[in-house]
């Protein structure tokens, strides 16, 4: 049987990307908390002392934009400037513009049908590796990654700072995890603060609190602060830019990747919401016991509301990939306003996905993890 390594990675909230990220999603979730019917496509950009949001709108409700990227950033937890950024101190620019037209009236079509906000493939993976249907690699990197700012902000690790990744390399035998070769972390700290006591409470308080014990092995290797300091961290350090942790939003490179980001978007733009749907099915096909892979890929033309294309792969010859694919269109609706009001979208619940993974959580408000065709597609496929 092939042996492999597979690895997946994390980023915390204090990331500079994952900043940029969560002011778009919060910027979206109080325009769309206020206005139902506006488009949104908002970016950001942060640097050392500096955040920059731009991007296109249409609302009729006016988002103080100084104030929600400024709690966003206080509640990360930058609240000092020796931490590298500071709330209160940093620059916030507002370059936000108004949607183009011709976009618009491709959106908001005379008929009352929405049409997709822009063409582009998406793509929603599953599997049976985990009880939350997703890879085991990035699965356990973003738990690490949220017991980092967990630790931090409950005061158990006082002297850790926003910033940090984990990474988790996991080997597989005959495509089943037997164990953890790796564990990288990497945590911003203070500067007062020993290497060695770094090492030793995140070895105990993060990797040992969250990792399964059946998976650490003797031979498992750990690599914590590698570099042996990191003080300067955040924007200070690094510019972060919204939508370039797209990897890890979904699911950590076990399956292709359509390229479209998902923070700062409104759902009628597909490169979201599509990915949205598409993770519904494929964790639904996966759940009814069609396969312990699935991964659907849908695509859509701008200003045209059904898919241009749907592919369900099963990865599996055991069943016909044409039929699942029949049953799909058939019991799905692939619409945008189908796929809005199915996964329930139009609600400000997307800051939270914007941090620790798109998919794979325990949450009510993530609708697109529901199990609840799973009949449906057994009685389709009388399976």
């Amino acid at each position: 049987m092939r042996e492999y390594i597979f690895a997946g990675e994390s980023v915390t909230e204090g990331h500079p990307d994952k900043m940029a990220d969560q002011i778009s999603d919060a910027i979206l979730d109080y325009i769309i908390e206020r206005d139902k019917m506006a488009r949104v496509a908002c970016e950001t950009v942060v640097t050392n002392g500096i955040c920059l949001i731009t991007g296109e709108l249409k609302t009729s409700i006016y988002a103080p934009m100084q104030d929600i990227a400024r709690d966003v950033i206080r509640e990360i937890g930058y609240t000092d400037a020796s931490f590298g950024f500071d709330y209160r101190s940093a620059g916030v620019l507002n370059a936000i513009g108004e949607q183009s037209i011709d976009i618009n009236q491709g959106v908001d079509k005379t008929s009352g049908e929405l049409g997709a906000g822009d063409q582009g493939f998406m793509f929603g993976y599953a599997c049976d590796e985990t009880k939350e249907l997703m890879p085991l690699p990035i699965t356990l990197a973003h738990k690490l990654t949220k017991k980092l700012a967990e630790v931090r902000k409950n005061g158990t690790l006082p002297f850790l700072r926003p910033d940090g990744k984990a990474q988790v390399a996991v080997k597989y035998i005959g495509g089943r995890a037997v164990g953890i070769d790796n564990i990288v972390i990497s945590a911003q700290h203070d500067e007062n603060i020993t290497l060695d006591i770094l090492r030793d409470s995140t070895l105990t308080e993060v990797i040992e609190a969250v990792i399964p014990q059946e998976l650490l092995k003797d031979e498992t290797k750990f690599y914590i602060n590698p570099t042996g300091r990191f003080v300067i961290g955040g924007p200070q350090a690094d510019a972060g830019l919204s939508g370039r942790k797209i990897i890890m939003d979904s699911y950590g490179g076990s399956c292709p990747h359509g390229g479209g980001s998902f923070s700062g978007k409104d759902p009628t733009k597909m490169d979201r919401s599509g990915a949205y749907m598409a993770r519904y099915i494929a964790k639904n096909l996966v759940g009814a016991g069609v396969a312990s892979r699935v991964t659907v890929q849908l695509a859509y033309a701008i200003g045209v509301s059904s898919p241009v294309s749907v592919m369900v792969d099963t990865n599996s010859n055991d069943i016909d990939s044409k039929l699942v694919e029949e049953m799909v269109l058939d019991i799905f609706d692939l619409t945008p306003s189908g796929v809005i009001k199915t996964l329930n979208l139009l609600r400000p619940i997307y800051r939270k996905t914007s941090i620790y993974g798109h998919f794979g959580r325990d949450d009510v408000d993530f609708s697109w993890e529901k199990l609840d065709r799973v009949d449906d597609i057994k009685s389709y496929l009388k399976i």
